[in-house]
Formats: C-alpha cells, structure tokens, sequence
C-alpha cells in the first residue's frame, strides 16, 4: 500500500527526531514521524517497571537540553517542569568519608581532603567554564563541512569557521592550548595539572568515562569530560536537574508540541528500508521509506533519527551507498559500556559516610573513589566482559519527584560503567545480566549496607537489551564514540557534517551528528535548519519554474493588445 507524499518523513522518534520534526512542522511543512516502539520518546522515556513504580527507563537526568529549544518549542506550556539537584555529585569512600560538590559547597569539601587543591580550584573552574561556553556557542550550529566543490559550496563553511576562530581567538593563550589538549589528552593526565587528591580528581573525571568505553587515562576522555559539563538548568551553567515525571515528560511535551504545529506521529511503525530512486542519468535519491508492516510512504525528504551505522548498512542498500560512507561506517566506532538498571526501593539506602537522609540524596552518588579504580574498571571489563569492582552511578529521582514512587518507597537509577559491548568468547548478555546486576547491587550494598534488603524490583538493561529495545547499538548512548576522530566536522563523517547525508534527500538528525550525544535537542534543531533551508530553496525553484510561462503569455497578450 502506497501513500502520498509528504513534506518530510523522520525515522525515529527519539527526542530529536521529535525536535526536528516541531522545527519543520513549525515552519509550515508537512511532516509525518515513525516510531517503532509503542510510545514516542526513544531512550528518554518513563515506565512502570515494577507495580506502582515508574522511572526514566535509559536517559535519566537533565542538563544539556538546550535552553532555546525548551523556549522555541515552547515545552513548559506543553507541561515540561525541570527542578534542580540540591548537590551535583558526592562521592562517598571505602574509609567513611565523602566528597561533595554543587551548591556552592564545593570548595570546602575539597579543603577537606587537600588545601592545595582548594586554592587551585577556581583555576580549573574558571578554565573549564570559559572552554564550556565555547562548546555552547557551537552547539546550536553545523561545524565547518569539508566539502568538495568551488569557492561557492566552500563560502559558507569559511565563515563558519570564521566564527570559530574568532571565539577561539577571544581565549587566552593558555585557554587556546587547554582547548587544544582536551581533544587529544585523557581527562586523567588534565585533573593530574590541577589537584593531587584522587577523591577530587575521580568526581571530576567521573564525567570522562561516562557512557565513554574507555579508561579516564584514554586519550581523548578530556573532551568527554568538558561535554558532559556545557549544559545548565535554569540559566545556572554546570548544574544537573530532574524533570518532573521522568525523562519521559520531556519527549512527551516535544511531541504535543509538534502535534501542536501540525505533526503527525505514528507509534508501532517500524521502519525497515529507505526507499532509493534515480530519475534519468541524475542522481540516487531517497523518497520514502518502507514500513515493517509493507506500507510505502513517500516525501521530498528522509531524515533518520538513528544511529548513522544502522542507517547505511542495514536501512539502505549497500550498492546505493557511496563508497566512502560504506568503509567510514564499517569503521564506526559504537558501544559505550554501559549497564543501567532501575530499582524499587522500599526505603531510602543509608551510606556509611552519610547515614541520615539529606541533600546528598538528591545528587548523582558515584561509587568509583580514584581514577586508578575507573582505570582497572576498564581493563576489567576488557579481559573478562564486566568489571568485577564496577563504577555505579546512583540516583534517587524520587527523593525530587514524588510522583514515581507510593509514599513512603522510592525509586533510584544506576548507571553502571564498565561492561563490554560484546561479551568475549561467545557469551550473550542474555545469560549473565542477571549475575551482573546483582554485582552492581552488591557494589552500592557495600557503600550503603542494607540496600540489596530495600530491593523490591527491578528492571535491567544490558548492552544488548539497550540495543534490542532502543536501537542503541552495542549499548552505545551516543550514536558512536565521542573521540577525535568522530567528533565535530567529522561526525559521522567529513563531508556529511551539515546533517545532509550520502544521498540526495536524505538528512540524519541523531546524536550520531554533531555535537553528540546526551539529550540535547541540538541535533534535531540544527538537522531541521538544513531541512528547511533546502525544502524553500526547491520551494522557490518550482515558483520560478511555473511563474516563467505565465510570465511569457502575459507578455505576448500586452503585444497583442
């Protein structure tokens, strides 16, 4: 079965293929979304895992959502609340103490564990802070497209750079060899030019290895670092935040407001191939796509909300897709080592180095006490497919939002770093997620015993299971690894920055763009930019096109007369 055309068609309905799809509705195109899943949302979405519990299922905290996109999709009206974390971070240790930072606390804590590193801090904070605005400023366009072709194709892109560089150039000396080093040093060999305590180096470099395959001495994991650190929430730059109802309650007010502007959404429809035409000697182009279900649906445009690697080898056909896209993707590197669970709880856990509830409960409690923990986590999980002593993240949402929990229960969020994408010498996750969820249960039990009792259920997503349900492969929450050679220009690849894709008529929207991953809605935003300024430019090709006879009669009607 066959159906007309439309303006647009998005593969996906993560929150950016939501995004992108309220720009292009917004700006008077017709579009339609297609969402495999029964319920929009991708990754950041909310569900009941376990009677009267509910929880953000994968995605699960606020910050580098982009404030124009909450103001442009208007998302507080569409019922989008965002309340702020009490502390970012603690991070408790094995002897009793604790570290924590946020809510202008920061430097007394650390002159807990070293005086040095107290006075160096505002050094390292001020640095961080001036390369995050950088960061920002780009975020919300294209980088630089190294593009074949003449000077006219090449224009734009110069004066992209141009701007760059002229933010670039308004750093100091010092801050443009900082901004240099942290795209190609570890996040650990950076921490190690400010401070000398591991507790201080280990709840900032956290931030390098999150969702990042990698070791905190890997090469590259500073930039990691400096990307989960350009966000806000409610204009304080560096702060973390909840959003009420779940991450779910985002993507549910980015789809009221596209529904809003004219969108259509469908859920249950999957896709399973883009559909190629060439017309003539002109070019291959994509026009539609095929559904799981058989259906057809045309549009002057495709644009995929999917992971670039998913896109051109298993959505498209091989001989259809340039050469050069096919080895850039057969080399795409993706898998984030990543195990997240949701837990019921009955009560709320009790540290050891806090035992009484307090603000502490409301931050992300990082139980990896040195980057030599986080470094040994790693090769762990290289030799033997998990880390034996793993790194957890927990949060307690429910101690923010007591709408995700029965009173007097709660519900926490652990995101757990290392386990390998693939299981080594054949194994399937299918056969050991249950053996590592328990250790990441005993992980957190060990820092606050008790925990395992307070366990009343429990949802657990493998790498693969994140793959299976999410479309992530290889458990990969950024749509392919955040290093040097997969960032900014060359994401996913150099020539395809401009979220324009191998094909005439296609266009990729996902965190597999620039500037990446986390829930952003830059992506979606900036994709939807290139999608309209080409839908108008064709637009007024066509008007031209019909205007030119009607032009031609009239002139001869005025002679004759």
């Amino acid at each position: 079965m066959t159906h007309d055309a439309c303006d647009a068609l998005l593969i996906g309905g993560g929150h950016n293929g939501l995004v992108c799809a309220a720009y292009l509705a917004r700006a008077g195109f017709k579009v339609t979304l297609l969402e495999r899943r029964d319920v929009v949302g991708g990754a950041a979405v909310t569900e009941e895992f376990h009677p009267g519990f509910r929880n953000s299922v994968a995605a699960y905290t606020v910050s580098l959502l982009q404030p124009k996109v909450i103001a442009d999709l208007e998302l507080a009206r569409h019922g989008l609340n965002i309340v702020r974390r009490r502390l970012n971070n603690v991070l408790p240790l094995p002897d009793g103490r604790y570290l924590a930072v946020g809510a202008g606390r920061t430097r007394e804590e650390v002159a807990k564990f070293s005086a040095r590193d107290a006075q160096r801090l505002a050094d390292y904070e001020r640095r961080l802070d001036a390369l995050a605005d950088v960061l920002r400023a780009a975020v919300l366009e294209p980088p630089p497209n190294v593009t074949e072709g003449g000077w006219l194709k090449a224009l734009p892109e110069l004066l992209r750079a141009g701007r760059l560089g002229r933010r670039i150039k308004a750093l100091d000396a010092n801050l443009r060899t900082d901004l240099l080093d942290l795209f190609a040093i570890s996040a650990g060999e950076y921490l190690d030019r400010f401070f000398e305590s591991a507790p201080i180096k280990a709840v900032f470099g956290f931030d390098g290895i999150v969702g990042h395959y990698a070791s905190p001495y890997t090469p590259g994991s500073a930039y990691v670092l400096l990307h989960h650190v350009f966000g806000e929430v409610d204009g304080v730059k560096g702060a973390w935040g909840h959003a009420l109802g779940g991450m779910g309650a985002i993507t549910q007010a980015m789809a009221k407001s596209a529904q809003a502007a004219g969108a259509v959404i469908r859920t249950g429809c999957g896709v399973r191939k883009v559909i190629v035409e060439r017309a003539g000697s002109g070019p291959h182009r994509a026009v539609g796509v095929v559904t799981e279900k058989g259906e057809t649906l045309r549009a002057r445009c495709v644009i995929a909300n999917v992971n670039p690697k998913r896109l051109y080898e298993q959505l498209l056909d091989a001989d259809v897709v340039p050469a050069p896209t096919r080895e850039r993707m057969a080399n795409w590197r993706c898998g984030s080592g990543t195990f997240r669970m949701n837990v019921a709880l009955s009560e709320l856990p009790r540290f050891r180095a806090l035992p009484e509830p307090g603000d502490h409960l409301t931050a992300g409690i990082i139980i990896a006490p040195s980057l030599d923990y986080m470094d040994r986590a790693y090769t762990d999980a290289r030799a033997h497919g998990w880390s034996r002593a793993p790194i957890v993240e927990l949060l307690i949402p429910s101690t923010l939002d007591d709408s995700l929990a029965p009173p007097g229960r709660h519900v926490a969020s652990l995101f757990c770093q290392h386990v390998a994408p693939v299981l080594p010498d054949g194994k399937s996750w299918d056969d050991h997620r249950e053996e590592v969820a328990d250790l990441m249960i005993a992980t957190v039990d060990a820092y606050a015993p008790g925990f395992k009792a307070c366990v009343l259920g429990r949802q657990i997503l493998s790498p693969l299971d994140l793959e299976r349900d999410f479309g992530l492969l290889g458990g990969d929450i950024f749509h392919g690894a955040l290093s040097l050679n997969q960032l900014f220009s060359a994401r996913p690849m150099l020539g395809q920055a401009d979220y324009r894709g191998a094909l005439p008529g296609l266009y990729v929207c996902g965190a597999g763009t620039h500037p990446g991953g986390g829930v952003t809605g830059a992506p979606g935003h900036n994709a939807a930019r290139a999608v309209i300024a080409d839908l108008r430019f064709h637009q007024k090709r066509l008007l031209k096109r019909a205007q030119a006879p009607l032009g031609r009669a009239h002139q001869t009607l005025h002679r004759r007369l």
